[in-house]
C-alpha cells in the first residue's frame, strides 16, 4: 500500500512539474508574441516617417512579415491556454452533461490531431525551406527559422489541449 502512495506521491510532483514547466512556456511565447507586436509597430512607424523623406526603410514589409507569422504563432498556445478562442456555443448549452462532454472531448481531439499535423507538416516545410535555401525577398534573410517557431508553437498547442482535456473545465493560466 505504501508503495502505491509513494507512486502516486511521485506521479503527482511530476505532473506539478510538468504544468508549471508547460505554463512557462506558453507564457514566455506569449511575451515573444508582444515583442513581435511591438517590433512590426516599430518598423511601421519608422518607414511611414522615413516615407515623408522619400526614403523607405528597406526590408520593412520582410520584418513586418516575420514579425506578424511569429506574433500570431507565438499568442496561439497561450490563447489555448486562457481559453480564449471564439466559440459558438449554441448547440453546446442546449446538450446535457453528458453531451456536452462527448462534444467538448470531441472537439479537443480533433484539435490534437489537427495541430499534430501542423506541427508534422510545419518541421517538414521549415527543412525544406533551409535544404533549398529560400530567403526573404528584401533582407534575404533565411526563412526556414521561422517555421520551425511555428511548427514549435503548434506542438504547444497540442500539448495545451492535451492538459485541458485532463483537466475539463479549468484553463490552464488565468488571462
Amino acid at each position: 500500500m505504501s508503495q502505491d502512495m509513494a507512486a502516486a506521491g511521485a506521479w503527482a510532483r511530476v505532473s506539478v512539474a510538468y504544468s508549471l514547466a508547460l505554463k512557462a512556456v506558453v507564457i514566455a511565447l506569449a511575451v515573444a508574441a508582444g515583442c513581435a507586436v511591438l517590433v512590426m509597430i516599430g518598423v511601421t512607424f519608422v518607414d511611414v516617417v522615413l516615407r515623408l523623406f522619400r526614403a523607405p526603410l528597406k526590408g520593412a514589409y520582410d520584418v513586418v512579415n516575420i514579425a506578424g507569422t511569429l506574433a500570431l504563432a507565438c499568442a496561439l498556445p497561450y490563447t489555448t491556454a486562457v481559453k480564449g478562442h471564439v466559440a459558438v456555443e449554441l448547440l453546446f448549452h442546449k446538450l446535457g452533461g453528458r453531451g456536452r462532454w462527448v462534444l467538448d472531448t470531441t472537439i479537443r481531439l480533433l484539435i490534437i490531431a489537427l495541430f499534430s499535423a501542423f506541427t508534422w507538416q510545419g518541421w517538414r516545410y521549415a527543412g525544406m525551406l533551409r535544404v533549398k535555401g529560400q530567403v526573404t525577398p528584401t533582407l534575404k534573410v533565411p526563412e526556414f527559422w521561422v517555421a520551425y517557431p511555428v511548427a514549435v508553437a503548434c506542438a504547444l498547442v497540442v500539448l495545451v489541449t492535451w492538459h485541458h482535456l485532463w483537466n475539463p473545465g479549468r484553463e490552464m493560466i488565468k488571462p
